[in-house]
């Protein structure tokens, strides 16, 4: 089975401003789904319309980060802001329903200023577990699908909370529900932990999405770096991925696509 590809539009066609117009430009490359959008760049009304016109699926979408001005990147797992998570996810909620999406990326958050990792590491972690489960309770009324995305601390963002795969898997354990997935991005995982096809066979069952770059510039999966992308996409689809591969880099050029060209894009018929 060929993989399906998903085109991030908060990081694909970066020169057309309007999120409308970037996924006019992901079906006219070839994709049959995008993701990434967040529920504050554009109304839902419009970003459906837009999409049932280039018969494009939206595949993923983030819930709010919080408070940008004060540094949040995300609320789920931040104590104190169990009242704002809430509020937060609902409204990802409403506009997925309007959208038609069926998957929520549930952000972390970062560690808060000032505080060591350790030293808030259970109370975080304690904070997690209850908002995940009312978050699946929530998402599970609308047959949807919540995910936990591991960020790396070494390059991307030092403060964030979910930083490795292991990490995501456990506290997943301890949740306990089987609407909550894990967000594997390879980008991330490789620069944490490396070991890539050990951690694809091992984290299969709990992976709900994976997204990829090249490593170490987050450019095309062609371009220069320490990836094998060709190996890696056999490897999925030996394992019998059947989800999407989310191409969230940033383009080196205006020819970003050409690495896709081979893989047929059919996926406009296919099932969620």
């Amino acid at each position: 089975m060929a993989l399906r590809f998903s085109a991030n539009l908060s990081w694909l066609f970066p020169e057309l401003p309007a999120l409308p117009a970037r996924l006019e430009a992901a079906a006219a490359a070839g994709f049959g789904a995008v993701e990434g959008a967040g529920q504050g760049d554009c109304p839902a009304e419009e970003l459906r319309a837009a999409a049932e016109r280039a018969r494009v699926r939206i595949a993923l979408l983030n819930t709010p980060p919080g408070d940008p001005e004060a540094g949040e990147l995300g609320l789920a797992a931040v104590p104190g802001r169990q009242a704002a998570f809430r509020q937060a996810l609902e409204a990802a909620v409403r506009y997925a329903r309007a959208v038609g999406c069926p998957r929520i990326h549930v952000m972390a958050g970062r560690v808060p200023l000032g505080t060591d990792r350790a030293a808030v590491a259970s109370e975080m972690e304690t904070t997690f577990i209850e908002n995940l489960r009312y978050a699946a309770d929530l998402l599970s009324q609308e047959d949807m699908i919540g995910l936990l995305e591991p960020i790396n601390s070494r390059i991307t963002d030092p403060r964030y909370y979910l930083t490795t795969p292991h990490q995501a898997a456990a506290i997943l354990k301890k949740v306990g529900r089987p609407n909550l997935k894990l967000q594997l991005d390879l980008f991330h995982c490789q620069i944490m932990d490396g070991n890539l096809s050990r951690n694809l066979e091992m984290y299969f069952p709990l992976i709900g999405h994976i997204q990829i770059a090249q490593v170490p510039g987050r450019h095309e999966p062609d371009s220069p770096g320490e990836l094998n992308f060709p190996y890696i996409f056999e490897l999925l689809e030996s394992l019998g991925y059947t989800g999407y591969v989310g191409c969230e880099y940033s383009p080196k050029g205006t020819e970003v696509l050409n690495w896709l060209l081979p893989v047929p894009s059919t996926d406009s018929a296919a099932g969620l």
